[in-house]
């Protein structure tokens, strides 16, 4: 089997915090020998989260077994979620915004036994729905946890308390015309309906503008999908949020605006 180098586009203080958080654990565990130590399995988890990594690579290149990389990376994805914060932690930070932008994304994956639910009809595809919320310039602020692909984003923002929580803190949030009907603090574009054909020189003005606000909130989900695991997930789809969490969290600290 051949072999080469690889990079992982994280700094030092992620995989620092990761590799804290491990040997933590370990610590309050009372864990005997592992395989690998703490950098190491960080590392690992690291190289499979960012990079996309197969176990069966990643087994290959740490000399470890592919159960025991599968092991070491559900351990670390479990330490991460465990500490993202929810929408009411994050709301501490969102209510100081000058807007945010709320906007869904499709992460697709692997065809699963009941496949009507993860079906988006929008996408054409097998996928969850995760929820993104971004601040004025596009930066990730949080995202939510994963739903059956076929759930409209609307639903999906209301089924998390999204529209509730940004209404009740007066968080005026730019959203798509997925979002219409939302009410509240959510703002959509105009649409046009059977009795109204043609929208007005004004509302097709509103909608430029508000195109163009919407559009920084590409830049959070992009964000988000640089960590090539969720270019497609082959695992099973109750695992998505989790991931979608220890991302987040990861995140955070690499950009070094995470809370803990």
């Amino acid at each position: 089997m051949l072999s080469y180098p690889s990079t992982i586009s994280l700094s030092s203080r992620t995989l620092n915090h990761l590799a804290d958080r491990i040997r933590s654990q370990r610590q309050q565990r009372k864990s005997r020998w592992r395989r690998l130590n703490p950098g190491r399995q960080a590392l690992l988890a690291l190289a499979h989260l960012r990079n996309g990594d197969t176990y069966t690579r990643l087994a290959a290149g740490f000399k470890i077994g592919i159960a025991t990389a599968w092991r070491y990376v559900q351990e670390a994805i479990a330490l991460l979620s465990a500490v993202a914060e929810d929408l009411n932690a994050a709301m501490r930070r969102i209510r100081h915004l000058a807007y945010a932008i709320l906007d869904g994304t499709l992460i697709p994956i692997d065809r699963v036994a009941d496949q009507k639910p993860y079906y988006s009809g929008k996408h054409k595809r097998h996928g969850v729905n995760v929820q993104v919320i971004a601040d004025a310039v596009g930066r990730l602020v949080w995202a939510s946890a994963a739903l059956p692909g076929a759930t409209h984003d609307l639903t999906a923002a209301r089924t998390h308390g999204i529209i509730d929580t940004l209404t009740r803190a007066d968080v005026t949030t730019f959203a798509d015309k997925g979002y219409q009907g939302a009410r509240g603090s959510v703002r959509t574009p105009f649409k046009r309906r059977r009795f109204r054909p043609k929208l007005s020189r004004r509302q097709k003005a509103v909608n430029r503008a508000h195109a163009k606000i919407r559009a920084r909130g590409e830049r959070a989900i992009a964000t988000l999908k640089t960590w090539k695991i969720l270019i497609k997930l082959r695992c099973c789809p109750r695992r998505a949020t989790a991931i979608v969490q220890a991302i987040l969290a990861l995140h955070h600290v690499e950009a070094n605006r995470y809370p803990g």
